[in-house]
């Protein structure tokens, strides 16, 4: 199984900063989890949020600064600055230490244009696309990635108690996973998409007995705030 370190280790650090990657590497885990949006001119931020309040000291939509004025930011914690980090310069730290992505094209409620083709290009300079997985809760834009690239990984994310027949609906379109919310994952959604040939990553598994269900069911990957437990229970 899998282990994701869910926009880093972020059950201990500031989310999708380059500070949460490199500790979750740190902890062991060798996939990480993030999101992707564009700035205003162009450039592609990791950041979960459209909006800029929750996660750092400004305000306003993301895409509404330039790169220059987003890297001013602080991400962090009022004891250490932490800049909203670029697509590119995790790619770089991902490069190095061999590290599986998992991102996620937050294009849910503002449609970035051409985002994916700018994702793909990012990946292929770093020769990342082998070693990467695309989710969106925007099915167009994981049909776009896919028409975009057929050797790269896609993903199907569903919030909420999913969708019924979901691995043929993955299956239909050359889809290799669906991310479900594993709160409400049935014994009958994972059967179906294994008769499908559909994998299954499941977020956001914290609660061990949770993952336990998860090891009993055998799916393909847990998606985790918390690392280290996560890990010592998985035994990679």
């Amino acid at each position: 199984m899998r282990v994701f370190a869910h926009r880093g280790y972020s059950g201990l650090y500031p989310e999708n900063t380059m500070l949460a990657f490199d500790k979750a590497r740190e902890a062991g885990c060798k996939a990480m989890e993030l999101d992707v949006h564009l700035s205003k001119d162009g450039h592609l931020v990791i950041i979960h949020d459209e909006m800029l309040d929750r996660t750092t000291n400004a305000k306003g939509l993301v895409c509404s600064y330039a790169l220059s004025e987003l890297q001013t930011f602080n991400a962090g914690t009022a004891e250490e600055f932490q800049p909203i980090p670029t697509l590119e310069t995790y790619c770089k730290w991902a490069k190095e230490h061999g590290i599986f992505t998992n991102i996620e094209i937050k294009t849910n409620l503002i449609y970035y244009p051409f985002i994916e083709d700018k994702v793909l290009a990012m990946l292929k300079k770093y020769g990342l696309v082998e070693h990467s997985l695309i989710s969106s809760f925007n099915h167009g834009s994981v049909i776009r990635m896919r028409q975009l690239s057929p050797e790269i990984q896609c993903a199907f994310l569903v919030g909420g108690r999913g969708l019924a027949n979901v691995g043929s609906y993955a299956k239909n379109f050359k889809v290799e996973y669906y991310h479900p919310d594993g709160a409400f994952l049935t014994k009958a959604a994972v059967d179906e998409c294994k008769a499908q040939g559909v994998g299954l990553n499941v977020w956001t598994i914290d609660d061990l007995g949770l993952l336990q269900k998860m090891i009993t069911w055998n799916v393909d990957g847990v998606f985790t705030n918390h690392c280290a437990p996560v890990l010592a229970l998985v035994g990679e």
